[in-house]
């Protein structure tokens, strides 16, 4: 190919720089570990989690009556 193939080449189909740009996945898949269910409720150990979701469960009911 020469110089203005090339350039043709690109200004017809883009620049692609070898990531798999595929369709994003619409897929629910929780990606951070603290929006896991252990996490939230603080049952996977962690003294700092079990506080926090000790306030979680606090605000939660703050105005149920």
């Amino acid at each position: 190919m020469s110089k203005d193939d090339d350039f043709q080449s690109i200004l017809e189909n883009g620049i692609s720089f070898g990531r798999g740009g595929g369709p994003k996945s619409t897929d629910d898949k929780v990606k951070t570990k603290a929006k896991k269910k252990k996490y939230i409720t603080g049952a996977h150990g962690s003294g700092s989690a079990r506080q926090k979701a000790k306030y979680r469960e606090q605000r939660a009911n703050r105005h149920k009556k």
